[in-house]
């Protein structure tokens, strides 16, 4: 198998367990030439990650509107990978320098520029990348990558 097919084929797996297993939308495949890979976006049926800093700014505006702040999904950047592939920090650095924060399709629009935790989807969201990590048997397991260090959440 060329590396090409290789690709294709761990592509393919990835979008198919995104689309059937977790029910993911709008699953497209993203192919530029500074990019060492094929990456795929999408969205989730829901939120799938929050920045720290995002939860208490949420918190907040929660408490001072006194209802909820709506949490809907958002576009994300998936990178397949095999398990037996060897990255390194300089490949991964790569795919980061190639992406924007957010992927096509997923524009910013601020409806209020006083809500701080509104800007979290936009000029503050740092680029992440969830990592698709596929074994022999088809299995995939999902990871976290952040652009540069993201402070740990508070339970």
């Amino acid at each position: 198998m060329s590396a090409d097919q290789h690709l294709q084929a761990l592509t393919k797996v990835v979008v198919n367990n995104l689309e059937n297993q977790h029910d993911w939308t709008q699953v497209q495949i993203h192919i530029q030439d500074n990019l060492p890979r094929p990456l795929i976006y999408g969205l989730p049926p829901k939120r799938l990650y929050v920045h720290p800093d995002e939860q208490i700014d949420i918190i907040k505006a929660e408490k001072q509107l006194n209802q909820r702040v709506p949490q809907e999904p958002e576009l994300e950047w998936v990178l397949p990978l095999h398990l037996a592939e060897k990255w390194s920090i300089s490949d991964f650095a790569a795919v980061f320098d190639a992406i924007t924060a957010i992927p096509p399709g997923g524009e910013f629009v601020n409806a209020n520029e006083d809500a701080q935790w509104q800007l979290w989807r936009g000029p503050k969201r740092g680029k992440r990348i969830l990592l698709a990590t596929v074994q022999d048997d088809s299995t995939v397991t999902y990871y976290w990558m952040h652009n540069g260090l993201v402070k740990p959440r508070q339970n």
